[in-house]
């Protein structure tokens, strides 16, 4: 515990420099350390200790390996924060309801920006990491936007295992990936051999559905709780359909993505619709008005997909007791 406090209570990241008449600073135990992140090298001295974080899922993950005292800003909450980080974050400086500005993300003084969405970093709007990189400021991605490819809880343990040993804490990292893979077994443990049940999930859209593909995370917690995604042949993450389509594979259960700002709607003006479609009243879901409510970033890579998975096995599986 004594190293662990050590090697948490050193700051900074990035290559170490030397001042008059002193020496060059020492690596922290266990470093340094290299991360490819998204293709873009990251050597680290020693852990960062002023970190912006933007996207709630970041953020979360942070918290959740108990490093809220390296956190001077955040940005952009997408859902109701979990009940037990609350304080936490909102103890910390919001920088933005949206992405902040690359001079508000310089004016907190971060050693270490860590995005959740690809737009963290949005050239177009001067947050590339290149930009950061040339400011003196270290850049992490969540692997989730590391490329077009089928997401995975898997990638929600590495990422967790990758934000440890960039932070030097991974005996927390390690505790924490367990507690999470303990909750996706005993959800899975609740469903048994109950028959599949299929699922459409509504993010937003009227003329058009706007679903979760199948390289979404949110077709594998679908599949973990018992259930398999009627468009997990969409070969994205995303994507719009049509509700003939809809309609044709006959979901038995919609999960609605709930977003915390209701910029997609509110889960009610979502079920509304949903209820109010006359081509739709033939569906399963639909007729037996069964829907389950997902907060937007369980739906992501961060510690809030092994709750989902916990939250769809009860609705798809009511079933079955807890």
């Amino acid at each position: 515990m004594a190293l662990l406090a050590s090697v948490i209570l050193l700051a900074g990241c990035g290559p170490s420099g030397t001042t008059a008449g002193k020496p060059p600073a020492r690596p922290a135990p266990g470093f340094p350390v290299t991360i490819d992140n998204c293709g873009v090298k990251v050597t680290y001295d020693r852990p960062p200790s002023r970190v912006v974080t933007i996207h709630q899922q970041t953020a979360e993950l942070m918290l959740a390996l108990g490093l809220r005292d390296r956190m001077v800003g955040t940005a952009f909450p997408d859902s109701a924060v979990l009940p037990e980080l609350r304080e936490e974050y909102e103890s910390i400086p919001e920088l933005g309801k949206r992405e902040p500005s690359f001079e508000t993300i310089l004016e907190a003084g971060p050693d270490l920006v860590y995005g959740g969405y690809a737009s963290a970093f949005d050239e177009k709007q001067g947050r590339s990491r290149k930009a950061f990189a040339d400011a003196g400021i270290s850049t992490h991605l969540n692997r989730e936007y590391c490329g077009k490819r089928r997401v995975t809880m898997k990638d929600t343990y590495d990422e967790i295992t990758t934000i440890g040993t960039i932070f030097g804490v991974p005996d927390r990292a390690r505790a924490l990936v367990a507690d999470l893979k303990d909750r996706v077994t005993r959800a899975a443990a609740r469903v048994g051999d109950a028959p599949e049940v299929s699922v459409f999930v509504y993010d937003s859209g009227d003329k058009t559905a706007f679903t979760a593909g199948g390289r979404s995370l949110g077709t594998e917690l679908i599949r973990l709780a018992g259930g398999r995604n009627v468009f997990a042949d969409l070969d994205d993450v995303f994507g719009d359909v049509s509700w003939e389509q809809v309609v044709a594979r006959a979901p038995e259960v919609i999960a609605i993505y709930d977003y915390a700002d209701d910029s997609a709607g509110s889960i009610g003006q979502k079920k509304k619709f949903l209820l109010s479609q006359p081509a739709l009243a033939d569906v399963p879901a639909i007729r037996d008005k069964r829907f389950v409510v997902l907060p937007l970033t369980a739906t992501l890579v961060g510690i809030r997909s092994a709750y989902a998975v916990e939250d769809l096995a009860r609705g798809l599986h009511p079933e079955n007791p807890a």
